[in-house]
């Protein structure tokens, strides 16, 4: 048997190894978001125009595809804002940070995330509280608690947070932000 070689201590920052793992966290998060947003997407469209057919060809509807659609809305919005703000496509003022040596942008980025951080903060809590309260109302036609469509915004504000975090993480650990990948400015 080979003899353990002692391990020499890593001076990577800590902040790597938790990046990549909430990187890999958000990725497949974002998949399964974008599988979501697909699927609503589809389910409303299908909705609508039946709806649309049943009313107009055959004078009859289908009574819960307004109320049902008004919600899946909701969730498609919250679940985009949080895959397009993956992908860093959320408007931006970066005219400052380019004009700052490397040392300012970190400090800079680290406290952009950090408000950021605490906005996601305010509006989960506040989401929070909101989908508590209204679990106990019911939608007029299909009788599903109101509280299921505040429930985005608590979805919302926890993938935004995420995704900050990780950024947050990114910027201790030294890196810079990804690249866009569309060929558009950021923010454009």
């Amino acid at each position: 048997m080979a003899p353990r070689r002692a391990s020499t201590p890593s001076k990577a920052c800590p902040c790597r190894d938790g990046a990549a793992v909430i990187d890999r966290l958000a990725a497949g998060l974002l998949r399964g978001a974008e599988w979501l947003l697909a699927l609503a997407l589809l389910v409303m469209l299908g909705m609508v125009f039946g709806n649309v057919v049943l009313r107009y060809g055959f004078d009859s509807g289908i009574t819960v595809s307004e109320e049902l659609s008004r919600v899946l809305f909701v969730w498609v919005t919250f679940l985009g804002a949080v895959a397009v703000m993956h992908r860093g496509g959320h408007l931006g003022f970066d005219l400052l940070m380019r004009a700052l040596p490397p040392a300012g942008r970190r400090v800079t980025r680290i406290l952009a995330c950090l408000v950021m951080l605490l906005c996601c903060g305010v509006f989960l809590w506040g989401a929070w509280v909101q989908t508590a309260m209204n679990m106990s109302n019911a939608a007029p036609i299909t009788g599903l608690p109101l509280g299921y469509a505040y429930a985005a915004a608590v979805v919302g504000a926890a993938g935004m947070g995420l995704v900050v975090i990780r950024d947050l993480l990114r910027a201790i650990a030294g890196h810079e932000p990804p690249p866009q990948h569309d060929g558009a400015e950021p923010g454009a």
